[in-house]
């Protein structure tokens, strides 16, 4: 939310809605992740976590962004396998490693046009 935020400010407004977007939907999987914990009996947590950098430069967020994507991709992966006996975390899971992988593939997507049409042009198609 907070880099939506950000390209907002920027006038990328394109950009901000479709990060607005996606911030909603991982909100999303946290309810549907949480209410699992729940039925399943866990002690559900709130822990510290790691800050994030604040990323201004529109490309070199979506290279840090893909990057991201790439790590927890591969740590999900693990995690759908180890819950393949349980059907219902299974489903919930390998929707959101779907849905996750989608996003990967538009910034690597994104990272293309700009390479083949320049930034300027690419940010052009933003505001």
């Amino acid at each position: 939310m907070i880099q939506s935020r950000i390209f907002a400010s920027q006038g990328l407004n394109k950009l901000a809605k479709q990060y607005e977007e996606h911030a909603a939907e991982e909100r999303g999987y946290v309810v549907k992740c949480i209410d699992r914990l729940i039925d399943l009996g866990c002690e559900v947590k709130l822990e510290a976590k790691n800050s994030a950098p604040i990323i201004c430069d529109v490309v070199e967020y979506l290279k840090h962004d893909l990057q991201v994507s790439k790590d927890g991709l591969a740590w999900l992966k693990e995690i759908v396998c180890a819950a393949q006996d349980d059907f219902k975390t299974f489903d919930i899971l390998k929707d959101y490693y779907q849905d996750e992988e989608g996003d990967m593939y538009w910034t690597e997507q994104q990272l293309a046009l700009i390479e083949m049409i320049g930034k300027q042009n690419w940010l052009a198609k933003q505001i």
